[in-house]
């Protein structure tokens, strides 16, 4: 049955379509036709994938190589670009998917799945066409990836595109297990990219790039076909690595682009692309070569991922004066806020903090983090002791923060206390009072000294806060990347070190310069994690000088407005979130968006109890306890896809503002029994009042 909405947007795309055969082009001549590939988009390169030795979504793998090792390439030290592909492929799923079968993969979610939630799709994998592109001003400065994927299964008849711009700084694969899966599955095309920041590791002492399929090169030879080569002149780079040997720049920390700042105009750029490349491809036109198909008036749109790729869709939709996209539907975003005057957020009856864009909350937990866990709240934090804030040096960063007259109390117990007090007052919620010690090792530092970095527009050769980027040694000194690491930096990095080997190095430590964890900072002479580096980059945000002003100017360049120009959008967040606190960002621009939009607004927002950040870390071996005490939220996402699904093709309405209360599978940590659906309700229709999220005189209101 075709709705009333759809019926509408065929008519017009008969408009168009009679109109392109008469002219292909506006009635000036001057204007490009509304498929024509994006401005600034250059050469395209297109791999068609058989869906049995290769394919779209699992590289060849299928469901069972996903969820098993890491593929090998046959020379390691010199992978092909399938090689990489598929490691890409490998790596960025179950980075973002809780691959274990115990945890819901291969049973509620997975390739496996169909798109009612039923297991016949036995390995998972499709065929279809591959398009990459770079989009720049020709320069190679910018070198945004983009990617569009055309499965078999499209069907011209219900044109979808979905984005999967990437999650974190991930490269162009970044979002292949959540939005890529979900469109790919409903034979929809899908649009990536990996929004400037992604896989580019410049090796400064070997002046070796990764080019656009990940294969390195010399940096000269690539030349425009580079992801990302450092701004330094040949004399300048001779002298830095004399200085500073075997140092590596990394496209988001080190492009000075500020690529945050223009996710949702990449993202936008990815929908035209896809426009462009489905008309070249799927449309039959037998009077003329010039028809033009498939348009924002009659293919349905839908902006989706999770992370940063989630925020990317969030300000396409805000930018978004073309109506190119029709709903949104995303989990966990990065909405970056400023203060909102006058709205309050409550949960149950206590008043909780309100917007602060990333850069605040980050450098406050980077400060407070390694002491606060040492609280005997956090006593039994999750995560095996390697993957915890070392206690003695936890306490030396107690010691340096009370010295420096951050904290008032003088015992170390009390200052541990006293620093989660303040994480909490800040607006982190209890719920994740367990996994703030595992996210410091593994988050916390490398996202604040990456962002400090691409927020200022700072280059590799400032050395930002004494830190800097390198492959170590045993000892963890400076040491060149191994050959193999390097070579496939492309397929297993995540775009933000530490990730494949490459580490973050504190060059004026006591000593010499050495890993950043190990190094003994000179203001103390104790090792205390670098207390003089989280004071420098905490001061980029609240100090007065230039460099602070930088970076607060990068800041206020990503802000978000608010305004998703009446589009019904779902926004999914997990209430024990560490890394993006909803308290700083998901309940925030709920109510932002209420006072923006008034009675326009279709923004539906679902907060899942016993979720947070990183479905990857629920039945890692190496993080026991999180199996016992989080549930997938990827499993949330996918019901807000399909909700959102439901609206733009049947006019379903949105599912209400709601809490959704799930239950634990329980048990010792790391010996989780296997999840159930009864572990997972649904995002209800028709959520009790008791579970409504509300909004009401510039209050929202969070259930307890």
């Amino acid at each position: 049955m075709i709705m009333p909405r759809t019926r509408a947007r065929l008519r017009y795309a008969g408009i168009v379509l009679a109109a392109a055969l008469l002219a292909g082009c506006t009635d000036d001549g001057n204007e490009p036709p509304p498929d024509a590939k994006p401005a600034n988009v250059g050469a395209i390169t297109k791999i068609s994938y058989d869906g049995v030795s290769d394919d779209l979504l699992t590289a060849g793998l299928g469901r069972t190589g996903l969820g098993g090792t890491a593929p090998v390439p046959a020379n390691p030290a010199s992978p092909t670009a399938a090689e990489l592909r598929k490691l890409a492929i490998f790596a960025n799923y179950s980075a973002l998917v809780d691959v274990n079968p115990k945890g819901g993969y291969g049973t509620l979610f997975g390739p496996n799945i169909d798109a009612i939630g039923a297991d016949t799709l036995g390995e998972g994998k499709i065929a279809g066409n591959e398009y990459l592109a770079y989009l720049d001003d020709g320069s190679g400065r910018r070198n945004v990836t983009l990617m569009v994927q055309i499965p078999s299964t499209w069907n011209r008849d219900r044109p979808c595109i979905v984005t999967a711009t990437s999650s974190g700084s991930r490269g162009i694969y970044g979002a292949i297990g959540t939005a890529g899966e979900w469109g790919l599955k409903r034979g929809c095309a899908v649009a990536y990219t990996d929004k400037g920041t992604g896989s580019g590791v410049h090796d400064l002492a070997t002046n070796t790039v990764n080019t656009q399929n990940g294969v390195r090169a010399d940096a000269t030879a690539a030349g425009a076909n580079s992801n990302f080569t450092a701004a330094l002149p040949a004399p300048e780079l001779t002298a830095f690595n004399s200085a500073f040997p075997d140092r590596i720049a990394v496209k988001h920390a080190h492009s000075q682009q500020n690529p945050e700042k223009d996710w949702g105009a990449n993202t936008l750029d990815a929908v035209r692309l896809a426009i462009h490349l489905l008309n070249q491809e799927r449309l039959e036109t037998a009077n003329s070569s010039t028809a033009r198909g498939y348009g924002a008036d009659n293919t349905i749109v839908i902006a989706s991922s999770v992370s940063n790729g989630g925020a990317a869709a969030v300000a396409a939709a805000e930018q978004d004066n073309e109506n190119l996209i029709d709903g949104v539907a995303v989990a966990e975003p990065v909405l970056e806020l400023g203060p909102v005057p006058g709205l309050t957020i409550r949960r149950g009856s206590t008043v909780q903090g309100t917007g602060h864009p990333l850069y605040d909350y980050f450098t406050l937990a980077n400060l407070y983090q390694p002491c606060a866990v040492q609280a005997t709240r956090a006593a039994d934090s999750y995560g095996i002791p390697a993957f915890r804030p070392v206690p003695a040096i936890a306490t030396g960063r107690c010691a340096a923060l009370q010295a420096r007259g951050l904290l008032t109390t003088t015992a170390p117990a009390e200052q541990a206390e006293e620093s989660l007090d303040i994480l909490i007052a800040a607006g982190f919620e209890p719920e994740s009072n367990l996994i703030q010690a595992t996210h410091f090792i593994l988050a916390v530092p490398p996202v604040t000294f990456a962002y400090a970095n691409a927020y200022g527009r700072f280059p590799v050769q400032d050395n930002l806060c004494g830190l800097s980027y390198a492959g170590i040694d045993g000892a963890g000194a400076p040491a060149p990347l191994p050959a193999a690491a390097l070579a496939q930096i492309f397929g297993t990095g995540n775009g933000v070190p530490p990730t494949s080997g490459v580490q973050i190095i504190n060059n004026v430590s006591v000593g010499g310069p050495i890993e950043n964890t190990r190094s003994v900072t000179p203001s103390t002479g104790m090792q205390d994690y670098n207390v003089d580096a989280a004071l420098c980059l905490r001061n980029l945000w609240t100090g007065a000088d230039a460099d602070a002003t930088r970076v607060r100017d990068g800041v206020q360049q990503v802000l978000r407005t608010g305004d998703l120009r009446g589009k019904p959008a779902i926004v999914v967040a997990g209430r024990a979130d560490a890394l993006i606190p909803v308290n700083f960002n998901a309940r925030p621009y709920f109510g932002l968006n209420k006072v923006t939009e008034g009675a326009a607004s279709k923004l539906s927002y679902i907060e899942v109890t016993n979720a947070q950040h990183f479905d990857a870390f629920i039945d890692n071996p190496a993080l026991p306890g999180y199996d016992t005490a989080f549930v997938p939220l990827h499993h949330y996402f996918i019901q807000a896809m399909d909700r959102m699904w439901a609206t733009l093709t049947a006019n379903a309405p949105l599912p209400p503002s709601q809490l959704v209360r799930t239950t634990p599978r329980g048990g010792p940590p790391g010996q989780a029994p296997p999840i159930t659906p009864g572990n997972l309700p649904p995002i209800s229709p028709t959520p009790s009042a008791a579970d409504l999220i509300a909004f009401a005189d510039n209050t929202v209101q969070v259930p307890d």
